[in-house]
């Protein structure tokens, strides 16, 4: 599948950026100077030059290049052939401004969706929103998506392609997350000290129930809360409360979520904003 593409400026990155013509919703943002700024600064407090980092669902590469300027070693996933020609040319400019600045941060895409094992499958493209791109079942696209474009893709498990230790995980693969954790065992058990951000969107969520998932993320040790400008611990029971919520819409009621464990700090945000979340938990008690 072909998409169009154009070419913006990132004052932030001091970057030329490819981003997707016809989306409606990272493009946009992208074109306006960022993307997902409170999970992009999270991200940013914990990797530092040497780390290597996992950006699974990389899309156009807006985390994979974060990381890269910032001199880490990054493994992306990308399984839309089209997406994924974009987000590795965006990879490769990042590596080349990285390079003639003396630094050391590098990438490679994978072009795979990260899953429990070898295998192919059926992708639904989002229509305005290409961001949101889920592996289906079969060829059946889900209702909420309307009529639109499949196309086959690659699965495979991340441990077939990386090794640790990893300092980040970024993981938003459209419900898709239970199979990618599930493929990349090995990885976390070599990565004790890593931080993560994980999409948790219990209405597109495939292989497991919404809890058994949060059971699985506080089972590997991590520290979770929501990945706003000012996180705070949250309860597994806090957490579905909230995603669950009868005045959400379900299929806008996604929310990211961020973890640490093996002694990373939890809170990396200004004073200000741990305050900030201190009150918050405060209240939500």
């Amino acid at each position: 599948m072909d998409f169009k593409t154009k070419t913006v400026r990132v004052p932030s990155l001091g970057l030329d950026f490819d981003v997707l013509a016809d989306d409606l919703i990272i493009g946009p943002s992208i074109e306006k100077g960022s993307w997902a700024d409170h999970e992009t600064l999270l991200f940013l407090k914990h990797v530092r030059p040497g780390d290597r980092v996992v950006d699974l669902g990389a899309n156009v590469g807006w985390f994979a290049v974060q990381a890269i300027m910032a001199g880490a070693d990054v493994h992306a996933f990308e399984p839309v052939p089209g997406i994924a020609d974009v987000a590795e040319r965006n990879m490769k400019r990042a590596m080349e401004a990285v390079a003639k600045r003396g630094g050391k941060g590098k990438g490679v895409l994978h072009r795979v969706a990260a899953g429990a094992e070898k295998g192919s499958a059926q992708i639904a493209i989002g229509k305005k929103n290409f961001g949101d791109n889920r592996v289906v079942a079969g060829a059946e696209r889900p209702k909420d998506m309307g009529d639109g474009t499949n196309v086959t893709i690659q699965i495979a498990p991340v441990d077939d392609f990386v090794t640790g230790p990893v300092r980040f995980f970024k993981i938003d693969t459209q419900g898709f997350e239970w199979f990618a954790l599930a493929g990349m065992k090995k990885v976390l058990a070599s990565s004790p000290q890593c931080a993560l951000l994980i999409e948790f969107w219990p209405y597109a969520l495939q292989g497991c129930k919404p809890e058994q998932l949060l059971d699985l993320l506080y089972g590997l040790g991590f520290t979770i809360g929501k990945a706003t400008e000012a996180p705070y611990p949250m309860t597994k029971e806090r957490v579905l409360k909230q995603s669950l919520d009868p005045r959400r819409d379900p299929v806008k009621g996604g929310i990211d979520l961020y973890g640490v464990r093996g002694g990373l700090p939890f809170h990396v945000v200004s004073l200000k904003n741990r305050l900030r979340a201190f009150v918050r938990g405060m209240k939500e008690t």
